[in-house]
């Protein structure tokens, strides 16, 4: 299928423009309106099968749950392998989309991997992840901030006393969700690894409050983001933190998702899950 097309559909399904605009080029596209009709059912059906890796997988079970967070239930989609006993759990933090098929599928390899795999939905106490994400901008806008670190930091409680888990926890996010996993790293000292995606930094007094060893993740190209580390890698050295960083040059922001052709960079990813999945399994 003509790369154009596919990146516009990737650009209307992750909000980066509304569907107006979308079908209006899509239309010019594929030569007309009806064609272009036409053609949204596959478009549609390619993006859900490419987002379902794993999924129907028999050594997994994967389902929404609800779990008692600050703020009331928190929806979230739980991971794991199919024969597990007690394993060490995980938490995913999604991006600045929600709860969408890319993290759920990210959070399926991480069951894969052999952890107990739980992605909250930090729009839960706002309605959930909407099926269409074009606006959901809005409805992070309407979440508070503390209480939103407030839920996830209930996952990790949830997450030491589940009837699977070992009692040892992981967090990981991307984006949005990195810069989250650092604030469960501040405020959830029961938490074991920190593993936090091209995320924006605690504050320097803040670090002190760590207790879980840290491995921050980087895309050279992403000055907004990486104009923190200094600081940070500062403060980490101040109160004696295990950390590590790594960068990787030429890759942009959001190089691990691999439903958005132009940001993902397949060796930055790869080197980043091996390097993050051999961490928690030496940590948990």
């Amino acid at each position: 299928m003509d790369r154009r097309i596919t990146g516009l559909y990737k650009d209307y399904r992750h909000g980066r423009i509304d569907r107006r605009s979308f079908l209006r080029k899509l239309a010019v596209f594929t030569g007309s309106t009806a064609a272009a009709m036409a053609l949204l059912p596959v478009l549609e059906d390619n993006s859900a099968k490419a987002a379902s890796n794993h999924q129907g997988d028999p050594d997994l079970i994967s389902e929404f749950i609800k779990y008692p967070g600050f703020t009331g239930d928190m929806r979230a989609y739980l991971s794991r392998p199919s024969n597990a006993k007690k394993i060490p759990a995980v938490i995913v933090i999604h991006e600045n989309r929600g709860l969408v098929p890319h993290i759920q599928d990210v959070t399926r390899r991480m069951a894969k991997e052999g952890f107990l795999a739980l992605a909250p939905d930090a729009l839960s106490p706002v309605g959930g992840t909407p099926d269409d994400v074009s606006n959901v901008g809005e409805l992070f806008k309407k979440l508070n901030s503390e209480e939103t670190t407030k839920n996830f930091v209930a996952a990790v409680k949830y997450l030491k006393t589940h009837p699977l888990s070992s009692g040892k926890v992981g967090c990981t996010g991307f984006c949005w969700g990195g810069a989250m996993t650092n604030q469960v790293a501040v405020n959830s000292p029961d938490l074991d690894a920190a593993v936090p995606y091209y995320g924006r930094q605690p504050v320097a007094e803040d670090v002190a409050k760590i207790k879980a060893p840290v491995m921050a993740h980087y895309a050279g190209n992403d000055p907004g983001i990486n104009a923190g580390i200094p600081v940070f890698e500062e403060a980490l050295k101040k109160y004696n933190k295990e950390y590590q960083i790594f960068m990787y040059e030429g890759a942009a922001h959001a190089f691990n998702n691999d439903s958005n052709p132009d940001r993902y960079n397949e060796q930055a990813a790869k080197l980043a899950w091996e390097r993050t999945i051999a961490f928690f399994k030496e940590k948990l």
